[in-house]
């Protein structure tokens, strides 16, 4: 059974912006921001006292994108970089000499953001495979999903998931859940041998059963039907302490992760908050496509987790 901490739990996503949350604003580097979008939501952040902004880019370029939106970021502290590549290793150099404690992605490609950071040489590595973790809040659904991964892993093997896996379940525990419930997902909810995700999901279970996989109940695999609602699970005659109530969602691969998360938002009227975990410190995935509430609570996340860690 899935267990709480009940007072500090979060609910809804609104909930990461609620006065006094933070107590001090987190210190937070923001990678090339030169668009008046990414500036925006930092402004945001700051005047919720989420975060301290550290903007390091282009001086010239994040300047100029103030001064034609008319915003004033005159209070933060401007790293100068001469491209974004730069920016992306200096915000690394000040997060390893702990000037800040998470990185915001501003106007600079995932895969260049991601591509050094991930660099051994940087030391922002843990043992695990870097992973996104995407916390929805649907109105047809009662409590807040995790959707794990959507953004990095593109066809993750069986020993990547398993990474994408614990670092969903530590993502869970940060938010106090303490045994997370887990459904694996496939098309069908049988293990059947020409569908390797379904292949897959019988061995997390089972990994997990060995310890090699813990803090969670797992179940797998399960058809997105009978992981969300316990009347398809009845009807299928599927007994499972997961379905009906499940906390974390882990898709098969990146593509059937981007399309399940962006129908939630578009078509059910999601909200969503991402970041990156298995780094040493959470890496927010801001995107233009977002919109300015998304963004915010994106940046809320990144410093909710960046302080849970902190203070454990």
């Amino acid at each position: 059974m899935s267990t709480h901490k009940g007072n500090t739990m979060l609910t809804k996503l609104s909930q990461l912006l609620a006065q006094g949350r933070f107590g001090s604003p987190v210190p937070a580097v923001v990678v090339h921001p030169t668009t008046d979008i990414i500036l925006q939501s930092c402004i945001q952040a700051h005047q919720h006292h989420i975060i301290t902004p550290i903007l390091v880019g282009p001086k010239h370029k994040i300047e100029k994108a103030a001064t034609d939106a008319n915003l004033d970021i005159s209070g933060f502290m401007l790293v100068d970089a001469e491209h974004s590549h730069d920016a992306v290793e200096i915000a690394a150099k000040m997060v390893r000499e702990q000037q800040a404690d998470f990185i915001i992605k501003g106007s600079v490609h995932t895969d260049e953001l991601m591509g050094v950071l991930v660099d051994k040489t940087q030391n922002l590595r843990t043992e695990r495979r870097m992973s996104h973790v995407w916390l929805m809040e649907s109105p047809t659904y009662h409590k807040l999903l995790t959707l794990t991964d959507c953004a990095l892993n593109v066809v993750p093997d069986l020993l990547t998931k398993k990474d994408i896996l614990q670092n969903a379940i530590d993502f869970a525990h940060a938010l106090d859940i303490e045994q997370p419930k887990v459904a694996i997902l496939a098309a069908v909810e049988e293990v059947k041998p020409q569908m390797q995700s379904t292949i897959d999901a019988a061995a997390l279970c089972k990994m997990a059963d060995r310890g090699q996989i813990t803090g969670a109940l797992l179940d797998g695999p399960l058809a997105f039907d009978n992981a969300i609602s316990q009347q398809s699970a009845d009807i299928k005659h599927i007994h499972s302490p997961v379905t009906g109530d499940v906390d974390i969602l882990l898709v098969p691969d990146l593509e059937a992760g981007n399309m399940l998360g962006k129908q939630l938002i578009y078509l059910g009227e999601a909200k969503a908050a991402g970041i990156v975990m298995g780094s040493k410190v959470p890496i927010v995935l801001t995107s233009r496509s977002d919109d300015e509430l998304d963004r915010l609570y994106s940046i809320a996340l990144g410093a909710y987790v960046a302080q849970k860690r902190k203070q454990a």
